[in-house]
Order: C-alpha cells, then sequence, then structure tokens
C-alpha cells in the first residue's frame, strides 16, 4: 500500500532533444509567428475572446397605402389597409394584390362547376348529399345544365358558384408596389439584460416620416415595391398569383465598452417556389366574403384574394468579452504550436538532411526499447570493424545467426585510457593497433572433436546456443593468441587497478571471481566498446575459456552467459 501512495509523489516529464542549428531555429521561430499570427487573426475575427447570447425578439409592423381599382361588376373600389392588408399572423404579414370576386351569391340550388368528375348525363349520375374537398355545395341528386354543351350536378351552395379559376393579368392592385410599411423590432439578450429595438435612439416622429430607405439604410419604413426589388423579383409578376418574401433582420452586436455598436442589418428573398409550372399550387391566395340584405336576403360577394405574405425574421447575437473565454480559447490553440515540431521533424526525416545527421538526431531523440520476449545480443568479430545486432535462438550457434542490424562500434575511452596508464607504469605500452600476428602461431584448424562453429581452433563446446560464439568471421588466427589480449583482459595488475579504481577501499585478496568479472568487462570494453541500448554484448567461447583458466572459479561452479 505504501509503495502505490509513493507513485503518486512522482513527476513524469518529456525528453527533449536541443539541435543547435540557425536554419532549424530560424525556421521553427518564422512557423511559431505565422501560427500566431493566425490566432490573432482568428481571435479577433471570430471574437473568441467573447461571450456571446442569441437574440430574444417580437416585431410588429404598420401598412399604410391607399389604391384604386376598377372592378369588373362593381366599378371603382378604393382599398384602404382594412381591406388589404389580410388576416394578422405572427411576424408576419399580408397584402392582397389580385383578386377573382363572385358577386351576388346567396344561398340556394344551382349546377356545380363542370369538372371530368362532376359531369352528369342523367339523375343516375348524381348522389343525393354527396360532396367531397372540390366541391362547393352538398348535391342534391338531379342532373341539370351547366351550359349549352355540358350537365352537371346540382348542389346546395351559394350561388352562383365560383366558376374562374386563373387570376386576372396585370394584378388588380398593381399600386400596392407603393405602399409602405413600418416593422419595428424589439430585441433583448438576456445574459447581458441588453435591450434594443429597430427604431433607434436618435430617430424621432420628423425622421421617421422623411427617412428613405434608398439613402438610410437604417430607415425602418420598407416601400413593399422595393423589398421585392431586393429580393431580385419582378413585383408585377409576383402580384398576379402571390408568394412568399422573407425579411430577415439581423443584429451582430458587440457590446464591448470601447467597441460597442449594435445595429440591424435587413436583408431580403423570396422564400416559396418561384415558377408556377414546378409546384402543384403556385402562389399564395385565401377567400374572404362581404355580406350584405337584399329584400330581406341575405346575400354576399366572394373574393378569392391572391397577394404577398411578408415574413420578418430576426437573427443575431450579442458578444462581450469574457476573461474565461479568452483563457480557453488560449488554451485550445496552444496546440497548434505542435505543427512546428511535427514539421521540422518530418524535415528532418527527409532527404533534405544527411543520413549521419538523420541517424544522430534518431537516437538522440527515439530510444528503442525492445520486448522483453526478444533477447538481442551484440556481437564482435576481430576481423570486422562493425557490432552485430542478433536475436537468440534456441536452434541455431550464436556464430551461423543472420543479423538483424549492422551498425559502428563505439569506442569506451574511459577504460582504455586507464589501461594504458596501468601499461605505461609497467613500461610495457602496446602499439596503437591490435596486432595480432605479433608472437603469435599458426591457429591449428578444427579437429573431428572441436565445435564446426569454431574458426580460431581455440573453442571448446559450449552447453549453450548462445554461448557457441568464435571470435572470428573467417578462419585465422584466434584473438586470445594476441599480446595485447594478455595486456588488457589478462593482466592482474590492470585487473586490480580497475577493481580499486571502482572501490577504493575493497580487498581483493584472493578474488578470483571479482577479476574474472573484470576481465569479462574489460574484453567488452576493448572490442565491443558501448553497446547499443537494450542488448547484451556476447564474449567469445576461445575468451571465455582462457579467462577462466586465468582466473578460475574455486569451485569450479560456473553459471554461463545469462542475459536478462
Amino acid at each position: 500500500m505504501s509503495c502505490k501512495l509513493l507513485t503518486l509523489c512522482q513527476y513524469e516529464t518529456n525528453k527533449l532533444v536541443r539541435i543547435n542549428s540557425v536554419r532549424l531555429g530560424s525556421l521553427k521561430w518564422t512557423l511559431n509567428v505565422v501560427i500566431l499570427m493566425f490566432i490573432c487573426i482568428m481571435m479577433l475575427w471570430n471574437k473568441s475572446y467573447q461571450e456571446f447570447d442569441p437574440v430574444v425578439s417580437s416585431v410588429t409592423a404598420k401598412l399604410k397605402g391607399v389604391a384604386l381599382t376598377q372592378l369588373p361588376g362593381l366599378g371603382d373600389v378604393v382599398w384602404d389597409v382594412v381591406d388589404y392588408s389580410g388576416p394578422a399572423q405572427k411576424n408576419s404579414f399580408f397584402v392582397v394584390t389580385n383578386v377573382i370576386i363572385t358577386k351576388n351569391q346567396k344561398q340556394g340550388k344551382c349546377a356545380e362547376v363542370a369538372r371530368e368528375d362532376k359531369v352528369c348525363r342523367t339523375d343516375k349520375d348524381c348522389s343525393r348529399g354527396a360532396w367531397d374537398q372540390h366541391s362547393h355545395g352538398v348535391q342534391t341528386g338531379t342532373c341539370v345544365k351547366f351550359d349549352v354543351r355540358r350537365k352537371t350536378c346540382e348542389v346546395s351552395a351559394w350561388c352562383p358558384v365560383e366558376t374562374r379559376s386563373k387570376p386576372p393579368r396585370p394584378a388588380l392592385l398593381a399600386a400596392a408596389e407603393n405602399f409602405t410599411v413600418l416593422i419595428k423590432n424589439n430585441i433583448r439578450f438576456p445574459a447581458f439584460n441588453y435591450v434594443r429595438r429597430n427604431i433607434l435612439p436618435q430617430m424621432n416622429d420628423a425622421y421617421l416620416k422623411g427617412c428613405q430607405r434608398g439613402d438610410d439604410a437604417l430607415c425602418p419604413i420598407f416601400r413593399l415595391g422595393d423589398i421585392i426589388h431586393q429580393a431580385r423579383e419582378n413585383f408585377a409578376e409576383l402580384a398576379v398569383e402571390g408568394g412568399v418574401i422573407g425579411i430577415q433582420i439581423n443584429w451582430d452586436c458587440n457590446l464591448d465598452r470601447l467597441m460597442e455598436r449594435c445595429i440591424p442589418k435587413y436583408s431580403f428573398r423570396r422564400l416559396d417556389e418561384k415558377e408556377s409550372n414546378r409546384t402543384l399550387y403556385p402562389g399564395l391566395n385565401f377567400r374572404f366574403a362581404r355580406y350584405h340584405s337584399e329584400n330581406g336576403v341575405e346575400m354576399r360577394t366572394l373574393y378569392k384574394a391572391f397577394g404577398i405574405r411578408f415574413d420578418v425574421m430576426v437573427f443575431g447575437k450579442a458578444g462581450k468579452f469574457s476573461f474565461i473565454q479568452l483563457v480557453v480559447y488560449i488554451g485550445s490553440t496552444l496546440s497548434y504550436y505542435a505543427l512546428t515540431t511535427i514539421f521540422i521533424d518530418w524535415l528532418i526525416g527527409t532527404s533534405c538532411y544527411k543520413m549521419e545527421a538523420r541517424q544522430n538526431y534518431s537516437e538522440r531523440k527515439v530510444e528503442s526499447v525492445q520486448d522483453k520476449q526478444q533477447c538481442i545480443l551484440s556481437v564482435s568479430f576481430v576481423d570486422e570493424n562493425h557490432l552485430r545486432l542478433v536475436r537468440r535462438s534456441l536452434k541455431k550457434s550464436l556464430q551461423n545467426v543472420k543479423p538483424i542490424s549492422v551498425l559502428p562500434r563505439k569506442e569506451n575511452n574511459g577504460s582504455h585510457l586507464r589501461a594504458m596508464l596501468e601499461l605505461q607504469q609497467q613500461g610495457n605500452t602496446p602499439k596503437s593497433t591490435p596486432d595480432i600476428s605479433h608472437g603469435s602461431k599458426p591457429c591449428p584448424q578444427p579437429g573431428p572433436s572441436g565445435p564446426a562453429w569454431c574458426l580460431c581452433g581455440g573453442c571448446s563446446s559450449a552447453p549453450l546456443r548462445q554461448e557457441e560464439l568464435c571470435c572470428r568471421r573467417s578462419r585465422g588466427l584466434c584473438i586470445t593468441s594476441s599480446p595485447l589480449f594478455h595486456h588488457l583482459v589478462l593482466s592482474r595488475p590492470l585487473l586490480e587497478a580497475v577493481l580499486r579504481y571502482r572501490d577504493p577501499l575493497g580487498d581483493l585478496a584472493g578474488s578470483t571471481d571479482a577479476l574474472r568479472h573484470c576481465a569479462y568487462e574489460q574484453y567488452i570494453a576493448w572490442r565491443v566498446g558501448v553497446p547499443p541500448a537494450d542488448s547484451h554484448p556476447v564474449v567469445p567461447r576461445c575468451c571465455v575459456e582462457k579467462i577462466r583458466e586465468e582466473f578460475p572459479s574455486l569451485d569450479r561452479d560456473y553459471q554461463g552467459f545469462r542475459p536478462r
């Protein structure tokens, strides 16, 4: 339990590699400046430092205008706001632009409008009490004449029934193009307790009476013809069958003290289908009636009104500086700086850099870790100038295993410097390069009793496959026959000096095990150098035998090579 608690008090950080390069340093700062400029521009453009609140609004409209029309059968008729404004709707207003009039209707019986499903020949073709969605009344069960050529079923309805289906061209109320509408829009941003309306404080009664949209974009009074024109439509064509026009009011408000601005922007567009031949029921229409009495009989004039519905749609939001939003934006954009590291790492890995520079950077930045099930061994031969990395095999001798990679050897200069100093004190300084042939005899060929993997003639059989390693890759002299092997690996004064260097107060009397292990380390430092990370250096079998002969174990029990 205490070990688990101690792990909570640990801190881990990433490993960094600093590359001293003017080119890479200049590129890094250039990319960082570009990213910083992009972050700042996007922050100012999108106002990411602000807290936003959507608009809550209400809309009312007030129409003005009078038109004089010549209606068939009625003569001159004056249309005012009550006549052409239509029924009130939420955030919408309707203007009548065309009509079909059926006058002097009264309750009675008359022939139904001639249609394919209403034409009859005898009374048997009519059903008493029948009706459908397209009927003007309820059938009486009698077949009567509709005109000279056709008969239809008689209905109980307001007679005469409406017979015309297509509106007149041009529109009867084409003068509605000059009508005006005052749009009053009240808005509120609840989060900031901010209230505003499109009739700004500086707009007085005199201003509203004389303002024109062409000269002032903030004027809340609109001419209907101008609305249709800005929606890229023709008023004369639209007025025939009617349609739907959207009036969009956008409130994009900045409520910061030094940059406060909150005014509406108006835009217009058509919302319904434009082409009549592309829709089954084009335009927009509804019916209403005006009732009167003649000689005690109730009568009415039926109007099928075509017109334009204007839908006022309010959008918008208000923004105000928020320290929390600024911190969140900065925190979310800090990750952009990782693009610099990714780009430079990619650039170093491309052919823009030499192989030596790429390998050096990779070795310092990335630390390779092998799977625990894989044991990587470092092998060095006396007739080669590089290291071989091989996997441990239980079926093949280590001498015959193919390498997974070949690396240059890294010298361990510290231990060899101490070795040279010791040899100089003894008056026996070796040459700068190993002289394997000095004082040596030709290596005997391995006999029938010797192992097949031995190429130097000095190896004996090994108990494990991982110990079956010779000092040579090709046939030749054994490295143990070199005087340098005796001076650097088997010299007792040298080994004792190395052990005293490590432990100045240690007792070396009778410590053959320590001398033997130190001899192994001296050979590794001499022939292998610094082994690659996560790899285990292997001492050839001939060298192991020589070291054991020189520094034997008292009980003759050797553990052998056991890689971790």
